[in-house]
């Protein structure tokens, strides 16, 4: 049961590195009373230690739904987006100048915008507002400079998936199968990638990195047939995408059905670190004695790809970013610390003003967090869920993390 190395014996884990829940800051916060996190509704973590951190609102939105981004310019430059729990689904527009929070019209630059919402930042005074969900032929995107919101002279020319820029003159994204597209300033250029690729991230100019999976390669013998799939990494250097050597993953005989290892995500940290998070999976249900799932969590060392520790359990969530303490941010309730404690933030609970009632359960879900730039404040962007007989509801929530004592 589980996996063995494919071909070689493969090197041990490396030790898990800090990580931390997801932070915020921001204006005027709410009550901030006691109230159980996602994966303990009773308010009593399995596992988890009291954490000198917490949550603490810094804006209740006024509609039914999620913020799903935001970015920070300054701190009197903070946007973010969401949607509605209804459908046709209106999007939220909302800005904290340094002031207040204040929901805002849509640029007319997106025209009669009927989607969900994207924000990226693209440099250091600059964002772009475009549609989460693109259709199939490109779309009108609106650009923040600081100042006002214009159309983005020259948007993407098709569909994109995942955006990232080390600039305004250097900015990917993801379009279909192994296709990125690269504006340089002056124009797209559609780049042909060595694999299908599911994500991507940039660490700097000519650094960029996607991942996904191949089909081809050391790894891939086929199992009933199919090409046993195995992650992919691959890497711009600034004239080309080179594909970077993973581990390799394979199930002990016996295999089961149609199995697969691939990367979802990437991350660059805060700190610089580099990360990918996947999976290793199969067929299920057309054997007995199944083998578990495993996930795969990969780090660049600088050379090369070495696997991460799995953290313990309750801890092993997705990183977000990581703090001057070297912490990485997964989710809203829990934080692993660098000596392998897993610690639990604990949330706030909305006020009765916005009906939810006093028995309610309530789990706070972050979408996306931000360093403040030029401070030491986080903010997170999500949703109190809020469970209660008759009348359950999100209630879109801007959070501060919060150091106690």
């Amino acid at each position: 049961m589980g996996r063995r190395p494919a071909g070689a014996v493969r090197r041990g884990a490396v030790a898990a590195v800090a990580a931390v829940a997801l932070g915020a800051a921001g204006c005027t916060a709410g009550p901030r009373p006691d109230s159980p996190s996602p994966s303990a509704p009773d308010g009593k973590a399995s596992g988890a230690a009291a954490s000198p951190l917490s949550w603490e609102f810094a804006h209740l939105a006024d509609f039914h739904g999620t913020l799903t981004g935001f970015a920070a310019l300054a701190e009197d430059d903070v946007w973010a987006v969401g949607s509605e729990n209804v459908l046709p689904s209106d999007p939220h527009l909302l800005h904290f100048d340094g002031t207040g929070w204040k929901d805002e019209a849509l640029p007319d630059a997106l025209g009669e915008a009927k989607f969900r919402l994207r924000i990226e930042v693209i440099g250091e005074r600059e964002l772009w507002l475009g549609p989460a969900d693109q259709a199939d032929e490109a779309a009108s995107w609106a650009r923040w400079d600081g100042t006002r919101w214009s159309a983005v002279p020259n948007p993407p020319p098709a569909p994109v998936g995942d955006l990232e820029a080390a600039g305004p003159d250097d900015v990917w994204a993801l379009s279909e199968g192994q296709t990125a597209l690269h504006w340089n300033g002056a124009r797209w250029n559609s780049v042909r990638l060595p694999y299908p690729a599911a994500d991507l991230a940039v660490a700097g100019p000519d650094d960029a990195w996607a991942v996904g999976h191949r089909g081809t390669g050391p790894g891939t013998e086929p199992e009933g047939g199919l090409p046993y799939t195995q992650p992919a990494a691959m890497h711009w250097d600034g004239a080309t995408w080179r594909p970077v050597a993973t581990p390799l993953y394979r199930f002990d005989d016996p295999v089961p059905p149609e199995p697969g290892a691939s990367l979802d995500q990437v991350f660059v940290l805060d700190g610089g670190e580099i990360l990918a998070h996947g999976r290793h999976s199969y067929n299920h249900g057309e054997v007995e004695n199944e083998p578990p799932d495993e996930a795969v969590r990969l780090r660049w060392d600088g050379e090369k790809w070495v696997e991460r520790q799995t953290p313990p359990d309750r801890c092993d969530g997705i990183p977000a970013a990581q703090d001057g303490e070297g912490l990485f941010l997964l989710n809203g309730s829990r934080y692993l610390t660098g000596d392998g404690r897993c610690l639990k933030l604990r949330p706030p609970r909305l006020p009765l003003s916005t009906n939810a009632r006093e028995d309610s359960r309530q789990s706070l879900w972050l979408e996306e967090i931000r360093r403040v730039p030029g401070t030491d404040e986080w903010l997170g962007a999500g949703h109190v869920q809020v469970n209660q007989s008759g009348d359950p509801f999100g209630a879109p929530v801007v959070v501060r993390l919060k150091h106690r004592g």
